[in-house]
């Protein structure tokens, strides 16, 4: 059986050390602060931003929570995103996704200052990471990054199949891991013979949103099985894209869901807004 890849206690770990840090930075007068903004009322957007206030709570870093009407014009918006950039107080600026139809989001994210985008979605931070000089990185690859690296296994020359080519989480760990030296093959929709790629596969990243699509008895023996989607079935049940029963029959890792990626995801969240607080007091060193 495979070795399950605990999120929460590795979360765990990483908030307690970001804890100390905000606790530094505090004693030289700097109180990190991250500014939230959601726009409209849709239900897991309100649970994922209450969650991200939570933990910057936990950790002592300053949460400012801007929820606005989901009828919002685009220029108010934007304004709203301006004042944030030129607030010193806000080191990071998160923008909660989906976004209402009317809105662009590629506009939206764009508008975020370079510096304060812990989300890692700008234009210029997908460049930066391109080339291997990132500033920040999206925050459930980076997430991904240090399940993989808690497993021990050495990445460089493994054989990566990435499922999902999404901008937040597909296309950035495929690149991560190609800066790791992994052979890295992205799969999506229009795949064909997704089974035989899978099998062949040391490291399976699971990001397509579709529950059980990949079945346990596609893995390859003794591969990393990192399960990135959260699918609620009819029963309420959470499940992700891999099935984990059989998958854990074959891999010698695997993430569960929820408890594997999630909580990474949002301690990352707050690695960044650490980060963030750090280079923008002109490089303090903790």
């Amino acid at each position: 059986m495979a070795n399950i890849i605990d999120g929460k206690t590795l979360a765990k770990k990483f908030k307690d050390r970001l804890k100390d840090e905000v606790t530094f930075l505090k004693g030289h007068g700097i109180k990190p602060g991250l500014a939230v903004v959601l726009v409209g009322d849709n239900p897991a957007s309100q649970v994922y931003v209450k969650a991200k206030g939570k933990a910057c709570e936990e950790i002592g870093v300053n949460s400012f929570q801007h929820t606005l009407h989901k009828e919002i014009a685009q220029e108010e918006l934007l304004w709203q995103i301006s004042e944030l950039n030129n607030d010193s107080n806000v080191h990071g600026i998160l923008v909660q996704l989906p976004l209402p139809d009317h809105l662009n989001e590629e506009v939206i994210l764009e508008a975020i200052s370079p510096e304060k985008d812990i989300d890692g979605f700008h234009p210029l931070n997908i460049g930066r990471l391109v080339i291997n000089q990132p500033l920040f990185q999206p925050c459930t690859p980076l997430g991904i990054m240090k399940l993989l690296e808690d497993t021990g296994i050495d990445i460089s020359g493994k054989e990566a199949v990435v499922v999902g080519r999404s901008n937040i989480v597909g296309k950035p760990i495929a690149l991560m891991l190609l800066h790791k030296n992994a052979t890295v093959t992205i799969c999506h929709s229009r795949t064909q013979n997704l089974e035989e790629k899978i099998g062949k596969a040391d490291i399976v990243i699971a990001a397509i949103g579709k529950p059980a699509i990949i079945k346990g008895n596609w893995i390859k023996q003794g591969a990393i099985v990192i399960d990135v989607g959260i699918n609620r079935l009819d029963n309420g049940k959470l499940v992700g894209d891999v099935e984990f029963e059989e998958a854990s029959k074959r891999a010698s890792f695997i993430t569960p869901v929820p408890g594997g990626v999630g909580p990474m995801t949002i301690a990352m969240l707050l690695h960044n807004t650490v980060e963030a607080a750090k280079r923008q007091s002109k490089g303090l060193k903790v």
